[in-house]
């Protein structure tokens, strides 16, 4: 089964934000869920809303890249499509059912106790385009 998600990608210092998710005790980047009938964009402007208190400048959004990989703290053969947009964030505050909200380098995120395949994922796309 796909899972539409989508996800926001925020680069400061060479470093990566992401949102510590109270329910599935783990780090990831804020989004969530495409709900039915929903748009991409749509989608992305409610989650950040959601998770960051921030209304999203649609002009300043770019698309990024595609994630497959397994849904993290969902059932097996549950397949997360996420569409991944960068934004530049001036500030932000957790919301919702987000517990923080940290910059990670790639290295203290591989120090972390568990680690989300599709953040990897992100993280090895990042290198390789030298964005951070």
């Amino acid at each position: 089964m796909k899972l539409p998600t989508v996800g926001l990608i925020s680069v400061r210092d060479s470093k990566l934000l992401l949102a510590y998710s109270k329910n599935k005790k783990a780090w990831y980047l804020p989004g969530g869920k495409v709900d039915q009938g929903e748009s991409l964009a749509d989608a992305l402007k409610r989650e950040i809303k959601e998770e960051l208190s921030v209304a999203l400048d649609m002009d300043d959004v770019e698309y990024y890249c595609h994630i497959t990989a397994q849904a993290y703290g969902e059932t097996e053969g549950i397949i997360m499509e996420q569409e991944c947009y960068l934004y530049p964030l001036a500030e932000f505050k957790a919301a919702h059912e987000i517990g923080g909200l940290r910059y990670f380098s790639y290295d203290e995120y591989r120090q972390e106790p568990v680690q989300v395949v599709g953040v990897l994922m992100v993280y090895d796309n990042l290198v390789r385009d030298k964005l951070i």
